[in-house]
């Protein structure tokens, strides 16, 4: 077994520069996959050089094509074009990249092979049965334990069929392996959403030259098109960004900028709750790359308040948006909050007020610095490790988390970036 690595955050003076946080992991691993099927040399920068995207990398090489990651940051990809996978000669091992594991089962459904996905302890117990029914519907075949759990061995349809599917919930999971496994499959499949999800497939599929037409929730995509390669500077991950984003509203006196942030609508509900509980968040230089809005944001300290979130507004970044709302004054409900028992027990162990109601939070906000000195665990989840260092740093005095290994699966050296910003995080424990 590794080594627990435990860090610390301690309360220190204000954050100032400039950062970029690491690309959209969603997005890295989908540039990674369509790079694949392109036919030629796909580039790739700004890519997030995590665990759960090397996974994806390895699968893909294990494809058939040529993943290079180059001393200077870049990548690229040699792709073999739509249709042209090989049969992977050993077992896909996706880590704990439930994204990865969905996108490639999808990928692969489509074509006359057979895969065999696994994963860690955590994606093994995930089921996958809702990204399977539709792909059975295009002639897949799955083996494996009941509710779809992992291992699973896929085995492609050699005579895919087009589909008209109504996700019946909403699920970008379930959407993006309809679609990857549309690639492979002749004529034209339709999915459709009551709901609107993450909308990055589908932007870089059109980007890549897919024939993709969208209109009122129905997404149509043709199959068997030639991807042409292209050269991609992926936007930074608006969740990643959340974590220093937060800790310069609470630390007085700060004022960044953080580069090159994705900004699509359906990414900016944290951004938009943030606004609304009195956020000075400025959007600098908005551009178009690679058909995703970005911008740099300008960020300085603020007073925070307490504010009531629409339940339609999907809350992925609730542990961080609470640690905001326990600095805040007034009351914070926040619906829809998973992992809601990790925070809500975090939270308390700081000296904040929560309250659970099945999965709404409510914080009660302190107006000011929460006492801190807690020991956190630091959870499967990155998301729990990073946004308890942010508290730490704006308390009153420090907080720990157990282990920081887990941060590198979404935000390597998440502690370098934020201590170049001015943040006092170092190994160590309370």
């Amino acid at each position: 077994m590794p080594s627990a690595q435990p860090l610390i955050a301690r309360p220190g003076g204000k954050l100032t520069g400039t950062a970029r946080v690491p690309g959209d992991k969603s997005m890295s691993q989908l540039a990674l996959i369509l790079g694949a099927l392109a036919v030629g040399r796909t580039s790739i920068r700004g890519l997030l050089d995590g665990t759960d995207v090397r996974a994806t990398a390895a699968a893909v090489r294990a494809l058939g094509a040529t993943v290079i990651h180059h001393d200077d940051g870049l990548w690229t990809v040699d792709g073999i074009g739509v249709g042209g996978l090989m049969e992977p000669a050993r077992v896909l091992d996706l880590g704990n990249s439930g994204t990865g594991a969905g996108l490639l089962i999808g990928l692969v459904a489509t074509h006359p092979l057979t895969a065999i996905f696994s994963g860690d302890a955590a994606l093994v117990r995930r089921p996958m049965a809702r990204v399977l029914q539709p792909l059975e519907m295009m002639g897949a075949q799955f083996t494996g334990r009941r509710g779809g759990l992992l291992p699973l061995a896929v085995t492609g349809a050699a005579l895919p069929m087009p589909i008209d599917y109504h996700l019946p919930v909403a699920s970008a999971q379930v959407k993006s392996a309809i679609l990857l496994a549309a690639l492979n499959t002749p004529g034209t499949t339709t999915v459709v959403e009551l709901h609107p999800t993450r909308d990055h497939t589908e932007r870089m599929l059109q980007n890549f030259g897919a024939r993709v037409t969208i209109e009122a929730g129905r997404i149509e995509i043709e199959g068997q098109p030639e991807l042409t390669p292209a050269a991609l500077d992926l936007p930074a991950d608006a969740s990643s960004t959340a974590f220093p984003l937060v800790a310069a509203l609470l630390l007085d006196g700060s004022d960044i900028t953080l580069l090159n942030v994705g900004l699509n609508p359906r990414r900016a509900g944290l951004f938009t709750t943030l606004e609304e509980m009195g956020a000075q968040i400025d959007i600098l230089n908005p551009r178009d790359s690679g058909g995703e809005p970005v911008g740099d944001l300008r960020v300085r300290a603020s007073r925070l308040r307490g504010v009531t979130v629409p339940p339609e507004r999907v809350i992925d970044d609730a542990p961080i948006l609470a640690v905001a709302a326990a600095f805040a004054s007034g009351i914070t409900v926040l619906p829809g909050v998973g992992p809601i028992a990790s925070i809500a027990q975090g939270l308390a162990a700081c000296g904040v007020q929560v309250a659970v109601d099945g999965d709404t939070l409510t914080v009660h906000g302190a107006g000011g610095p929460v006492p801190g000195g807690a020991r956190i665990r630091a959870d499967p989840d990155p998301r729990i490790a990073m946004a308890f260092l942010v508290l730490g740093l704006a308390a009153k005095t420090p907080v720990a988390i157990d282990d920081a290994a887990t941060i590198d699966t979404s935000f390597p050296d998440f502690a370098g970036l934020m201590r170049g910003l001015g943040a006092d995080i170092s190994a160590g424990t309370i």
